[in-house]
């Protein structure tokens, strides 16, 4: 099996509509809420260089793309997405990673967040650095929040007026804090 993650690339855009299905096959699947997504939007996350595509043996074997709010200040993983043909053999963990780091690059200065109600997701989270938040810690940009509409369980976040829901948030320090927080223990550390 030959697997590549890739930052994806216009020719990637083929795969737009594939993955779009995938993303409402497996909300249906798991009964829980993933936003769905038009293949237009899927392909400008890809024109832009904004999203990782994972190919099995040539066919689409996961996606995941970041999206920016507040001026940069905040950047979101989202649409993680694995083709069930293609599962257990690490393709989340992989474009989890490959997604973080191209948040990381692309905007250093920028807070990475995700919401999700799937546990391995918060494992894979977690492991990246990621820490379970209140709501009120993410973006507060109605744009952000407009994206949960399609979600079957908006209603639930509606009511409790953006502060919680089914999913749990989860925020990574920006790579300038980690940087910076690095500097700070090494400065602690004393030698002799």
């Amino acid at each position: 099996m030959q697997i590549k993650i890739l930052v994806a690339q216009p020719e990637h855009t083929v795969y737009a509509r594939a993955i779009c299905t995938l993303i409402e096959e497996s909300a249906k699947a798991r009964g829980t809420g993933i936003a769905k997504r038009k293949p237009e939007y899927v392909e400008e996350k890809m024109l832009t260089g904004k999203a990782i595509i994972a190919l099995v043996d040539g066919e689409i074997g996961g996606f995941s793309y970041i999206e920016t709010w507040d001026h940069g200040k905040y950047v979101a993983n989202s649409g993680l997405i694995v083709n069930p043909q293609f599962r257990r053999h690490g393709l989340a963990r992989r474009i989890k990673a490959a997604v973080f780091e191209l948040s990381r690059k692309k905007y250093p200065e920028a807070r990475v967040f995700g919401i999700t109600t799937s546990l391995p997701v918060m494992k894979i989270n977690h492991d990246l650095g990621y820490r379970p938040v209140t709501f009120s810690e993410l973006t507060q940009d109605d744009a952000f929040w407009a994206g949960c509409k399609t979600c079957p369980n908006y209603d639930i976040l509606s009511r409790n007026e953006r502060r919680m829901c089914l999913c749990t948030a989860m925020l990574a320090p920006s790579a300038d804090e980690v940087r910076a927080m690095e500097v700070d223990l090494s400065d602690m550390i004393v030698e002799g």
